[in-house]
Formats: C-alpha cells, sequence, structure tokens
C-alpha cells in the first residue's frame, strides 16, 4: 500500500472547455512570402517558471530558432508562420489560462511542449474540443487514455516505461529493499506501478510514499522512510522540492544508495543542494538521439555544444508540425493530426529539419522526419514508439553518464 502524506490535498479536473492552399507550393523562394495572407499560428505552451522551468526558455528559444529559419526560407505554403508562447508556470490553472489565450485569442493551429503530465492533463480538452493539435512532452500515462481525438502525440516515455527504468537499475544493482518517494503527480501511481511490476516478481521488496511537494521540509517523511531501513531510495521530484529533499537527506545522514528523475536532479538542484549533498547520487534519463543529423544540426543552429533530451523534442515538435501542415496542403490542427505520421513514420526521403522536408513535399516526394530526440514514430493513443534511455551519476559536482 502507497503511503501518502499531503498536507491540504487538491483534486484537479481535467478542464473541457485554416484556409487550404492545396495549390500552394510547400516553400517559396528564399525570402519570398504570399501577399495578403494572414499567418499561420502555432504556439509553446511551456514552463518558464516553477519546477519546469530548467528547461522551458531553452524550449522556446529552439521552436522560434525553427520558425525563423523556415521564414527566412519562405515560410510554409507560400506563407509566414508567426509563433507565439505562454507560461504554464509548471501549474495546471496557469496552463489553462495560458492554453485558453492560445487558442481562443490567438487562434493557433498548435500547441508544443507542453512539459509537465498535470497541464498536459488539464490542457489537453481544451485542445481536442477545439481542434488544435498537441504535440508534447508530458508522460503521465493516464493522458494517452484521455478521448483525444487523435489531437495528440508525445515524444517522451510514458511513465509506467520510465518506471521500469528504475526497476532494472535496482535489479542491477542488487538491491533488496527500494523505497519509493514521489509528489502527487497524474504520473506517480503509473510510475509505481511499472517499479514494482518489475521489481518484485525479481523478489526486491518496495515500499512506497506519496509526499506534498510544496512542503518547506521533508524531515518527518525521510524519518519514516529510514525506519522501514531500505538500501535504495527513489526519489521521484521535481527540481525544487528535490532540493529540499536531498538537503534533508544529507543532514538525516542517510548513506544509502539514490537514484532519482534527471529533470529534478539537474546542474541547478547540483548547486542548490549542494555539492556535498548530491555526491554519488544517480539518475535516469531518456536520451537524444546524439548519433542523428538532426542532433548535429540543432547543435548548431543554436550553438551549442551539448543538448538535454527537452530542447530536442522541442525541435522535433516544431519541425513535425510545420511538415505536416505543408503535407496536407493546410494549416488547421486536424490537417496537423491527419498528416502527423505521414512525414514521420513512412517510406519517404529521410530529412532532419523542416526546410529540406518543405523542399521534398514541394517536389511531389514523400518524407520521413528523424528527429534530434529519436526516431518520431507514434502508436494510435499518441505515444512514442522507439525511446533509450541513460543512467548518469553526480561526481564532484558534475553530472556524467555511467554504465551499469
Amino acid at each position: 500500500m502507497t503511503k501518502r502524506i499531503l498536507s491540504n490535498p487538491t483534486r484537479r479536473r481535467a478542464l473541457a472547455g485554416g484556409a487550404a492552399l492545396l495549390a500552394a507550393p510547400a516553400i517559396l523562394p528564399s525570402g519570398t512570402l504570399a501577399q495578403g495572407a494572414g499567418p499561420v499560428r502555432i504556439a509553446g505552451l511551456v514552463s518558464l517558471t516553477g519546477g519546469g522551468s530548467a528547461f522551458g526558455p531553452n524550449m522556446r528559444a529552439v521552436h522560434q530558432a525553427v520558425v525563423d529559419e523556415v521564414n527566412a526560407a519562405g515560410g510554409v505554403l507560400g506563407r509566414r508562420i508567426e509563433y507565439l508562447s505562454e507560461d504554464d508556470q509548471t501549474n495546471p490553472e496557469a496552463g489553462v489560462r495560458g492554453a485558453r489565450k492560445l487558442i481562443d485569442v490567438d487562434k493557433v493551429s498548435a500547441i508544443l511542449s507542453v512539459w509537465a503530465s498535470s497541464v498536459g492533463t488539464a490542457v489537453l480538452p481544451l485542445c481536442w474540443e477545439n481542434k488544435v493539435m498537441m504535440i508534447a512532452i508530458c508522460a503521465a500515462d493516464s493522458i494517452a487514455l484521455l478521448p483525444h481525438q487523435g489531437y495528440f502525440v508525445r515524444t517522451q516515455p510514458h511513465t509506467e516505461l520510465q518506471g521500469t527504468q528504475f526497476a532494472n537499475f535496482a535489479i542491477k544493482r542488487g538491491a533488496k529493499h527500494l523505497y519509493v518517494m514521489m509528489p502527487q503527480t497524474p504520473f506517480t501511481e503509473s510510475t509505481m506501478k511499472g517499479v514494482k511490476d518489475t521489481c518484485e516478481p525479481k523478489g526486491i521488496k518496495v515500499s512506497t510514499m506519496i509526499y506534498d511537494a510544496k512542503k518547506t521540509t521533508f524531515r518527518s517523511e525521510i524519518d519514516d522512510m529510514m525506519r522501514a531501513r531500505p538500501d535504495m531510495l527513489m526519489m521521484g521530484g521535481y527540481q525544487p522540492d528535490a532540493i529540499v529533499m536531498a538537503k534533508d537527506l544529507f543532514r538525516a545522514n542517510f548513506k544509502q544508495t539514490v537514484i532519482g528523475f534527471a529533470y529534478g536532479m539537474t546542474p541547478q538542484f547540483v548547486e542548490g543542494a549542494g555539492k556535498e549533498a548530491v555526491e554519488n547520487m544517480y539518475s535516469v534519463e531518456p536520451v537524444p538521439s546524439a548519433g542523428a543529423s538532426a542532433y548535429a544540426r540543432l547543435k548548431t543552429l543554436i550553438k551549442r555544444d551539448e543538448l538535454d533530451i527537452y530542447v530536442c523534442q522541442a525541435y522535433d515538435h516544431a519541425n513535425l508540425a510545420i511538415l505536416s501542415m505543408a503535407k496536407a496542403g493546410a494549416f488547421s490542427g486536424t490537417a496537423i493530426r491527419d498528416n502527423i505520421r505521414k512525414v514521420s513514420d513512412g517510406p519517404g526521403v529521410v530529412v532532419d529539419n523542416a526546410i529540406d522536408g518543405l523542399k521534398a513535399l514541394a517536389a511531389g516526394r514523400d518524407v520521413n522526419y528523424e528527429g534530434a530526440s529519436g526516431p518520431c514514430k507514434f502508436a494510435d493513443n499518441g505515444n512514442i514508439i522507439d525511446v533509450q534511455f541513460r543512467y548518469n551519476q553526480i561526481r564532484d559536482g558534475k553530472i556524467v553518464e555511467v554504465k551499469l
């Protein structure tokens, strides 16, 4: 049974809430845009503040970079793309407010890179009811089960699958008793299920606790955990609560192995908790396709030597939305929905960016987009199909990849 320690628990409910240019070329000569036609609008609903703030600003910048280079090459179907963004604050209420503006006022065709599962759960009903495509990151298994009518795909592996990666770590490390501590989120139960379903048949005891992420200390929760005497702790929070927990674990002199989600154990986590407190902690994360041409191209586009998985996914989201509109010869969310698999999971010429894809489509060729985050192939429910993972460890304040 999962132990729940929540102060002031709340239940959030998911809130419910184009023209075709078939004869136009997919891309016009560089710098040439159709006259008299308004812009095509796509948007990022990204976490500029809150628990996802380590990633949101970079995702927004990547969206804009993709849009800028496509506009410089002539736009899509002869029309300029206008990119807008809203800060969801890593909070479902703020996410709904932002989505309402993007949908009702700005009339966007697609919402890109929603990061937090709580935000995705709240916003997705607004998208399918208004026929706006959501190309997302948010990983809770429950999101794909919503009746989204196909207006949803995600490039992040679902959380039950991620839970199995923690379990595999415990198995390979020879753990006997794994204790899982996670905040209340839409993905908590499915992650715990993935851990249990993999660990328990191997004889590993799994204990679980759900805590209130807004607390300023977790000493009582840690005391409860330590009384159970586990030999491994899975710390499943976002960056802000992970910092607090790491400090409290250090003060409590907890010496056993600790592993968490890489999105909560960032360089900012190391700085916030203190190098000594987090030394030797592990993390797990899905990895981008570092050997792919799209990865190399993105590094050049944004002038960075290393790319995190979320920047890579944001790049793929923008390219997929643009290519889907070009393939359809139309700009609506429905056009994107009906064509996204046609440009990412087919027999066409392989492309790693929208510009090359637009040229191929204009020449009457099919395209198969291969992304910076990996192959962008989606199941019928919107889940990404092929994902690779890696493990990291904090050593002397640096996050380094490790082999198990």
